[in-house]
């Protein structure tokens, strides 16, 4: 892909900073709320995002009628419009006025996880607030590296990197990470990983995604079967009972070596894809349906899309 032009990066970056300042202003609840509605017009919008998300919610809901999906769809815009909300406050507001958006469940999972000194591998997926599951555990004393992607443009890249870094993060560019992953582990670090995006043929296994197959990225478990590191899920979803983002770490899942190491390495990620469609199905408004997620085909398999 074409990098932009430094006129069209400068219209992008003016674009992208002046809404989250204008967001970042306002409290929280407000920002979010005004974010929701952005998403609600985003949903009227975006035709061909919502076709994407209608094709998903077939596969993934068959028994749900239409107007039940177009309702989990019609929620997957608004909780992409209060993340937007809530990004826009993580670099402009207090960490004491940050901390009171989450409410933290199961930390001492990560707190003992680490003690081994092993290294430790934090997945989460494309829910809820997900910038939080980093974010947050730096505001809350955990700082970590993990993998993102880059976007193309650098000047609105440079500042989502300064504000995921605030509270003492890293960022890991993917195209080049693979020493780097190893090394974090092998020092008893922390390493972010997200699992739930669509992966080119040569860097994914196909296992079972909400019953269809998925091309998933394997790296997860294939680090976590050479340095023994333990795997901690960790998801934030919003709950609207509490009005805040829920910060879930789970039990650490482990990975089982057997001496067949492709088959050990596709146990274990079909054991961690179903943590994460589990928790889709508890807040099914809240994942990023609009992403083709199963757009890598099985060999000979006709395009979904």
């Amino acid at each position: 892909m074409a990098k932009p032009g430094r006129v069209q990066t400068a219209l992008e970056y003016g674009a992208t900073r002046s809404l989250i300042a204008i967001l970042g202003l306002l409290p929280p609840s407000v920002a979010m709320a005004l974010g929701q509605q952005i998403g609600n017009l985003a949903f009227v919008l975006a035709g061909n995002l919502r076709k994407t998300g209608q094709r998903n919610l077939e596969l993934a809901f068959p028994e749900k009628d239409e107007k039940e999906r177009t309702e989990i769809l019609r929620g997957c815009f608004r909780n992409l419009g209060r993340a937007l909300g809530v990004f826009s406050q993580m670099s402009t507001k207090s960490a004491e006025t940050l901390r009171k958006l989450l409410r933290p469940q199961g930390l001492e999972h990560i707190e003992l996880a680490k003690s081994d000194g092993k290294g430790l591998i934090l997945y989460t997926a494309h829910l809820g607030a997900w910038e939080l599951t980093s974010f947050g555990l730096s505001l809350l004393g955990y700082p970590f590296s993990f993998l993102v992607r880059r976007v193309d443009n650098p000047e609105v890249e440079e500042f989502i990197d300064r504000t995921r870094m605030r509270f003492g993060n890293q960022t890991m560019d993917k195209v080049s990470a693979a020493r780097s992953m190893v090394k974090v582990l092998r020092s008893g670090e922390v390493l972010g990983l997200l699992l739930d995006l669509n992966t080119l043929d040569d860097e994914g296994i196909f296992v079972d995604f909400f019953g269809v197959p998925a091309s998933t990225n394997f790296v997860v478990a294939k680090l976590a079967l050479r340095t023994g590191s333990p795997i901690i899920p960790l998801f934030a979803p919003w709950d609207a009972d509490s009005k805040k983002f829920l910060l879930k770490a789970h039990p650490p899942l482990l990975g089982e070596s057997t001496g067949d190491e492709e088959a050990d390495i596709r146990r274990l990620t079909e054991k961690l894809t179903l943590v994460i469609e589990n928790e889709i199905r508890r807040y099914p408004d809240q994942w990023l349906w609009i992403h083709k997620r199963w757009k890598t085909r099985p060999p000979g398999e006709p395009s979904i899309y």
